[in-house]
């Protein structure tokens, strides 16, 4: 940050009064200017019949990651609640209609100043299209899921504690939410599983 977006004058950093970290501050009005972490927030579609069940991925068309496969996901907009996110996010990505399940996985990744969460979701219907964002979204089963092309740390975590606790559900167990610190990076095209 360069300038105040108060009163256009630039900034400095400096620890204010009564803080105990360095943070932008105007010294011509005082202003304050906090930098705090954005949320990520999507869902985890699945639509089952005949007792398979997928997992609705999109295929990014915008950096980070182009080419790469997530879940339907974005930043959070001011003036919506976390779920109003989630189900936006969707439709903007994959043009899919959900029903909105439980908060599933909150992520930490502190590394790039961001806090993802996603919903489990059940896919309404098989009417969906790849959004302005996504080259393609398709359904998948456990072993036809894109491992090593998934774009993110936290859509490959979300999706193995996913799996994880459909073995369970069957051994009477059940989905759990899940709270975690993603501390690895992206991997590169070239990095193994």
């Amino acid at each position: 940050m360069k300038f105040c977006s108060e009163c256009a004058h630039p900034v400095a950093l400096a620890i204010p009064e009564g803080d105990n970290r360095p943070r932008y501050v105007c010294a011509q009005c005082a202003t304050i200017h906090y930098q705090n972490p954005k949320l990520v927030v999507g869902s985890l579609p699945v639509w089952e019949s005949d007792g398979e069940l997928k997992v609705l991925l999109c295929k990014r068309a915008i950096e980070p990651r182009y080419g790469y496969w997530t879940l339907p996901a974005g930043f959070m907009e001011n003036n919506e609640t976390t779920g109003e996110a989630a189900i936006r996010e969707t439709e903007e990505e994959a043009g899919a209609n959900i029903e909105l399940g439980p908060l599933y996985t909150l992520l930490n990744v502190a590394h790039v100043h961001q806090v993802h969460l996603f919903y489990l979701a059940r896919l309404r219907d098989l009417d969906f299209a790849a959004g302005i964002e996504s080259l393609d979204v398709q359904l998948f089963a456990e072993h036809e899921i894109p491992w090593r092309e998934l774009a993110f740390p936290t859509i490959r975590t979300t999706l193995e504690l996913f799996f994880a606790d459909r073995v369970k559900m069957r051994e009477g167990g059940g989905y759990g939410f899940h709270s975690l610190d993603i501390t690895r990076p992206m991997r590169t095209a070239g990095d193994a599983d």
